[in-house]
């Protein structure tokens, strides 16, 4: 059982949290990590152009962002846990879709409800350890959940070349099944300790007793929220967004080797995983503006400079100061969006909320490609650096310095 802060209870309760959210997490990662890279590769394989193979990879935050709000009402409705098992069935069905069908539909299909389950499942698992984590832990339990996707994401490329080494790139594809498969068997194994469900949220063990509000009616009553904190969540997403495709794009306009930009990358995505639970921690003691804002101003900085690195090792420490930006943050838009989210409508508030989220993550690279289209890629990269400002200004406005829902500043 998590005991309140101060106690000498372990901070990640074995059962509910390690067991039960992250180790899920982690393995349903390492499946996603080993098909993204992939994709692309397969459609052109399936005799699709290079045009149509990038919007069938597209069809992963496409997925997202079409069944974030749907997931929100089947969290509401089945239950956090329920939803997850639901979401990593599903997902196990779309890779073995894509393994065993050899046509572009299937594949284009098998993506887009890869898409679809990942957008239940990041909900479900974030309202559910929203419910059971203490309020002066809530930061540091995300930013590790956030630190266990990345982490997921990293090592899932190169079981990916692994597999895809002794078998065929249709490997990748049964990797991601035996992951999901296994996070399924996980989740349905670990069930959560009774004695963790707090009162009043009898929809963690199954029961049918929270009401039911529509996404429409939570939307409009928190509209003030979602126009203002929210609009900063969508900005520091896209600045997100841009940081995964913006080092490949300038790595391709110096004309690097392709193992050089992938070098640069890796460094970048190492250095951004080192720093999810220092992020987190401070947040629990001082308050989330304290990693928020530097963390955007961070990357504000690193994009401003990025088209005056004219070598690879200009390149790299750009890369690097962008990934420890980004690492600064881990877990700040889970974390703001537990601190506001209503705990009788959690999942449905949490929708919308993701919502804006994965919109960000769309639009950065959308800035970039904009600017490229133009003629002027380093105008794209400036234009994605004033939203880094801009997402930093829209934090330090908006977010809240108390809240009746969570303690948001510890004091001593």
């Amino acid at each position: 059982m998590t005991a309140p802060a101060g106690t000498d209870a372990p901070l990640f309760p074995l059962r509910s949290v390690v067991l039960g959210a992250f180790l899920p997490t982690l393995v349903l990662e390492i499946g996603v990590g080993a098909m993204l890279p992939v994709v692309a590769v397969t459609a052109t394989g399936r005799g699709a152009s290079l045009t149509v193979a990038g919007l069938v990879a597209a069809l992963v935050p496409i997925g997202k962002i079409l069944f974030d709000l749907p997931a929100g009402a089947l969290a509401q409705r089945l239950g956090d846990r329920t939803a997850m098992l639901l979401a990593g069935g599903v997902a196990a069905v779309a890779f073995a879709t894509i393994a065993l069908t050899p046509s572009l539909g299937g594949l284009a299909a098998g993506v887009l409800a890869l898409g679809a389950s990942t957008a239940v499942f990041n909900l479900a698992r974030q309202a559910y350890l929203t419910e059971i984590t203490p309020p002066l832990r809530r930061a540091r339990v995300l930013s590790t959940l956030a630190g266990v996707h990345r982490i997921g994401l990293f090592l899932g490329p190169f079981a990916g070349a692994a597999v895809i080494a002794a078998t065929d790139v249709r490997g990748a594809y049964w990797l991601g099944t035996g992951a999901a498969l296994t996070a399924v068997v996980v989740l349905a194994v670990v069930r959560p300790d009774p004695a963790e469900a707090r009162p009043g949220r009898a929809r963690l063990r199954g029961a049918r007793a929270v009401p039911r509000v529509g996404i429409v009616r939570v939307a409009r009553d928190h509209r003030h929220l979602f126009a203002t904190l929210g609009v900063a969540i969508l900005l520091v997403s896209a600045v997100r967004g841009a940081r995964q495709t913006v080092i490949p794009l300038w790595g391709e306009h110096l004309g690097l080797d392709a193992e050089v930009t992938s070098l640069i990358f890796g460094v970048s995505g190492a250095l951004d995983m080192l720093l999810f639970y220092p992020a987190g921690k401070v947040m629990d003691r001082f308050g989330r503006l304290w990693v928020a804002v530097p963390s955007m101003l961070t990357m504000a900085v690193g994009l401003a400079v990025l088209p005056l690195a004219h070598t690879a090792p200009a390149l790299a420490v750009v890369a690097a100061v962008l990934g420890v930006g980004n690492g600064m943050g881990s877990g700040i838009v889970m974390t703001l969006g537990a601190d506001v989210a209503p705990a009788d409508v959690r999942p449905t508030f949490l929708s919308v909320w993701r919502l804006f989220q994965d919109t960000g993550d769309a639009l950065g690279p959308l800035v970039l490609s904009a600017g490229a289209a133009l003629g002027s890629l380093a105008a794209g990269v400036w234009a994605t650096a004033a939203l880094g400002a801009g997402s930093a200004a829209a934090l330090a406005r908006w977010v809240p310095r108390h809240s009746p829902l969570a303690n948001l500043v510890r004091r001593r």
